[in-house]
């Protein structure tokens, strides 16, 4: 399965296992495994980089198992092809949006005329309090 021009996940990694799903379908749902649990081996995989991994990770969230593995489970539809296209896509998606590494953060000065005028707004404040309080006898 492609991901990206640079990654792409062999069959052995993905492991797929069907369940009865809850909802609507009538008898239907008693009787057919239309419910997918996708198993994707994530931390053993050799294609995907480092950096792809611990994005991937932390993007995947209570999704990733304790042994490394990232599970996705779909029962939206009634047709057990169907979810299995749509865990796929997930997958997909959560992959690719691992593999596009964050913008490093620019470091910026505040400009000299902006500390200077929060200094004089706060001079102001500082002598408009001043003259509060008890009037003095002159």
């Amino acid at each position: 399965m492609k991901i990206t021009a640079d990654i792409e996940i062999a069959d052995w990694e993905l492991t797929e296992h069907f369940v009865r799903s809850g909802g609507p379908g009538g008898q239907n749902v008693n009787k057919v495994a239309t419910a997918v649990e996708l198993r994707f081996e994530a931390a053993r995989s050799p294609n995907l980089p480092g950096p792809v991994k611990a994005r991937l990770k932390r993007l995947a969230g209570r999704r990733w198992t304790k042994d490394g593995a990232i599970v996705i489970h779909v029962s939206e539809e009634r047709s057990q092809s169907r979810n299995r296209d749509i865990a796929r896509d997930r997958l997909v998606a959560l992959i690719r949006k691992a593999a596009v590494a964050p913008r490093k953060r620019k470091k910026t000065k505040v400009p000299p005329s902006q500390k200077r005028k929060r200094l004089d707004a706060k001079k102001r404040r500082g002598e408009v309090k001043s003259l509060r309080g008890p009037v003095g006898e002159d």
